[in-house]
């Protein structure tokens, strides 16, 4: 099995593109939220730099919200203290739903800061004053998380849609010692292969087996021998 252009793995969650993941380099569209205008517009020419697409700055933790659904770029790089009546921890939350990954960019790094950014799961978190060598490695990982958890996610939907079509037979069955037909719930008898096809995937074709192709050839060749007259032919 030829494995991913991108992360190398063997397993292809996509079955169209044939990968795991998609490429993160290039074309990969970023949102900004920073109210410091000189903060923003430096970080925006960090990604820039990095070939990262910036769609836009915004300002206030409800912004980011509006512009995250409205564009849902591939990353968020979120400041917590935001103007508005929001901060960024709280934007994050929201942007959780929308299934867009965040990067923090902040200058808190206060355990009850901490407490309450871990908890909306971000990518990375990244201490201001930064270097342009952090930023490349936290987009790139962030990225790389996010769409790990995505291929994973699909499978998960994969596995449990398999899952849900797998039926099988449990418990005592009531099997007719004669006939072999099986006694289901409602009280009725069905033929055996009707009763498997019910309640599995299974289907059936027909054959005979060694042991009986020999006794019905047994039985035919003795008809033949003893030139027995035209009647039913009783198998077993």
């Amino acid at each position: 099995m030829t494995p991913c252009d991108v992360c190398k793995s063997v397993l292809p969650f996509d079955e169209k593109t044939g990968r795991c993941c998609e490429d993160l380099s290039g074309k990969t569209e970023l949102l900004v939220a920073e109210d410091d205008q000189d903060l923003a517009q430096d970080l925006k020419e960090t990604l820039e730099g990095l070939d990262y697409t910036v769609l836009e700055v915004a300002r206030s933790a409800e912004q980011t919200v509006v512009l995250a659904e409205k564009h849902r770029p591939d990353l968020v790089l979120m400041d917590i203290q935001l103007s508005g009546e929001m901060d960024g921890i709280q934007a994050a939350e929201q942007l959780r739903a929308f299934q867009i990954p965040v990067i923090y960019v902040t200058g808190y790094c206060d355990g009850s800061v901490l407490e309450r950014a871990q908890q909306t799961e971000p990518c990375g978190y990244i201490l201001k004053p930064y270097k342009t060598s952090d930023i490349k490695i936290a987009v790139r990982m962030g990225l790389y998380r996010h769409q790990a958890e995505q291929s994973r996610q699909q499978l998960l939907k994969r596995f449990q849609g398999v899952l849900s079509s797998v039926k099988t037979l449990t418990g005592r069955l009531s099997i007719c010692c004669y006939c072999k037909k099986i006694k289901d719930r409602a009280g009725d008898w069905p033929e055996v292969e009707t009763y498997i096809m019910q309640h599995t995937n299974a289907s059936f074709t027909h054959g005979m087996c060694p042991d009986c192709f020999a006794s019905v050839k047994r039985k035919l060749e003795a008809i033949e021998e003893n030139n027995a007259a035209e009647g039913p032919l009783v198998l077993g």
